[in-house]
């Protein structure tokens, strides 16, 4: 099966390949179905001049595969942003942060014109919820936040022994149903000491490609 699976991935990541146009700066995700990407980035040096990475683990990646990164900061605009997801809907609402590098990501899509998410078809719900949902919190404020999220309704739990590249911790909530991702991202995020939550809603993937058996489904 779980070769089942990163077959769908490579042909998502495969497929998000074929936009990227040539000698241009493009944001890159995290996870594994990013992998496979940077893998095919490698296949094709030259593709890109460069890439902001949303997470330490992504940056040595691609430094491995021969592609140069590049500050936000240095940048006016970023054409195209390619990231998976730990669960996604029809209406492009995602939700990530299993590999914790939510923060950043979030950054990163922001700063895009385009967000192009990748996963595969195991990836897809009607409904946001079944994968906890991630929340980066400051150190300090994890009990307080946590006290807020289980008052909402939420169970969190405490990655332990997982920090963020920003030096943060992660709350893992589990037990929410997700009907109106972008309300609930507003809401948390008003939570003093969250730093941001793991929902991508608010500014919602541009296009889905989902890996198949068959295919590559486009959404």
């Amino acid at each position: 099966m779980a070769a089942d699976g990163d077959a769908k991935k490579r042909r998502a990541a495969l497929a998000a390949l074929e936009l990227v146009a040539s000698e241009t700066i493009i944001g890159i995700g995290t996870g594994s179905t990013v992998n496979f990407l940077i893998e095919g980035l490698a296949a094709r040096p030259g593709l890109v001049r460069a890439a902001v990475s949303s997470s330490e683990e992504s940056s040595t990646r691609l430094r491995a595969a021969g592609v140069a990164l590049a500050d936000l900061n240095d940048l006016t605009e970023l054409p195209l942003y390619i990231d998976g997801a730990d669960e996604a809907t029809p209406a492009r609402h995602l939700t990530k942060g299993g590999g914790g590098a939510l923060t950043r990501e979030k950054i990163v899509a922001s700063a895009a014109r385009r967000f192009v998410c990748i996963v595969d078809d195991s990836k897809m719900v009607a409904t946001l919820g079944r994968f906890p949902l991630p929340v980066e919190v400051i150190p300090m404020a994890r009990a307080l936040v946590a006290r807020a999220l289980t008052a909402r309704g939420g169970r969190p739990v405490w990655r332990q022994g997982f920090m963020t590249d920003n030096g943060n911790h992660i709350l893992d909530v589990h037990g929410f149903v997700i009907s109106d991702p972008p309300a609930l991202e507003r809401e948390l995020n008003q939570i003093p000491g969250v730093v941001t939550v793991g929902l991508f809603a608010v500014r919602p993937a541009d296009v889905l490609l989902i890996g198949t058996a068959q295919g590559v489904e486009t959404r």
